[in-house]
């Protein structure tokens, strides 16, 4: 009796050095993914292909944290600064090469080189100190969108090509009374974006530049005649009020309902647009350039890109979500749901072929040029928010605009 008890304990220990000590199961991995990207797609697109991740890779768990840009970035930057970061980021490329000093995102190209993965069909990586941090998942252009109704009421005949045009139309639509306005800008120093997106975009559209060698050129005739322009917007009531405390989602959200004639804004608001007013009548155009400006235009654009957390305990299931994203077929399907350009070089989206607008957004991509100064800048945020406190300075008539670029050329320089 005693020997059939002492087997008894003797193989319920055993049992419990198996499960204690027996590898964990892939089945217990769960990966966060933190971005902006779900609430922009079509209502669960994306959450379909994480479903497919999963389905393809058993025992890996993909949880999604979404939210709006603004406070996706809050997120990320918060979970930078205290190691708490999700295992999957969506990232901006203004944000990298913060997060890089930081020690915050990990060395894709380690990792890359790790899993044995070609990486000829990226369309781009960012790079800092020669590795890759963040990889464009898919890129989109920010043309200008213009309310069809609106413009037609204010008498406009044609979507405005240069500045002079674009001054005379946001005139012809603003209408107090009706809590119209012309353009709708941006300008929150919480999210500073608003200085690339829909400030230099003006600078760029003309074939400009901010920079010089590698270091800040604010004080370039260019620039100046940016500033100016859209201070004589603003000192003429066609900018939607409170513009200085706007985001980003605060200009969809007011072009959505009706309230602006035009602005600036991404390729991937445009399913947003459609799903929350389908009958708004809308178009989109290339930026207009300065008055008798012939040449090639830039074209801002952001990216969706992604990178994986230093602090994640789970790098190897997290590449493998990554790779996924990239891989040709999935690429193509982000790049058609996202209405946006795919970051692998042999993914085709269908919209090229079955949207007008998307058709249209494709032939201004072919007959410009991607222009961002500032991805990969070191601070790149803090330097669109230096710019802009100074910017605001300037609007409110509280410094002139030769005060506003030298303030700003002199904040900027230390950080290069």
């Amino acid at each position: 009796m005693k020997m059939k008890k002492n087997s008894l304990m003797f193989a319920f220990a055993l049992f419990v050095l198996v499960f204690v000590f027996a590898p964990v199961s892939a089945q217990d991995v769960t990966i966060e993914f933190a971005q902006w990207w779900e609430p922009e797609l079509p209502a669960g697109e994306f959450r379909a292909l994480m479903d497919e991740f999963e389905a393809q890779n058993p025992g890996i768990k993909v949880e999604l944290l979404s939210g709006p840009y603004s406070s996706t970035k809050e997120q990320v930057v918060a979970g930078a600064a205290t190691g708490t970061m999700s295992d999957v980021v969506g990232l901006d490329g203004a944000w990298v090469s913060d997060f890089v000093k930081q020690g915050a995102i990990a060395d894709l190209s380690a990792i890359m080189s790790a899993a044995s993965y070609d990486d000829s069909l990226l369309a781009s990586q960012i790079q800092l100190n020669g590795s890759t941090y963040m990889i464009p998942v898919v890129n989109f252009v920010y043309p200008l969108f213009v309310n069809d109704a609106l413009l037609e009421k204010g008498g406009v005949s044609a979507i405005p090509t240069n500045r002079s045009e674009f001054f005379e139309a946001a005139k012809a639509v603003t209408n107090k009374e009706d809590n119209v306005s012309g353009w709708i800008l941006p300008l929150s120093l919480d999210t500073p974006n608003g200085i690339q997106n829909d400030v230099m975009a003006w600078l760029w559209a003309s074939g400009k530049s901010m920079m010089k060698d590698g270091k800040p050129d604010l004080l370039n005739e260019d620039v100046k005649s940016v500033v100016e322009y859209i201070k004589s917007l603003y000192d003429e009531g066609l900018i939607a009020p409170g513009a200085f405390t706007l985001k980003e989602q605060d200009k969809v959200e007011e072009f959505t309902n009706g309230r602006v004639g035009m602005t600036i804004t991404s390729l991937a608001h445009i399913n947003l647009i459609r799903e929350r007013n389908a009958d708004l009548a809308f178009s989109i155009a290339a930026i207009p350039a300065a008055d008798g400006y012939e040449g090639e235009r830039g074209i801002p654009y952001a990216s969706w890109g992604i990178g994986i957390a230093e602090n994640s305990e789970h790098k190897e299931e997290a590449w493998k979500l990554v790779s996924f994203l990239m891989s040709t077929e999935v690429n193509s399907k982000l790049s058609t749901i996202a209405n946006a350009f795919p970051g692998n070089k042999e993914s085709v989206p269908d919209f090229v072929n079955t949207d007008p607008m998307f058709a249209t957004a494709f032939e201004i991509y072919q007959n410009g040029y991607p222009a961002n100064e500032f991805v990969g800048l070191p601070v790149a945020e803090e330097l669109m928010r230096l710019f802009d406190e100074q910017f605001q300075l300037y609007l409110e008539g509280e410094i002139t605009v030769d005060e506003m670029l030298e303030a700003a050329q002199e904040a900027w320089a230390p950080e290069f």
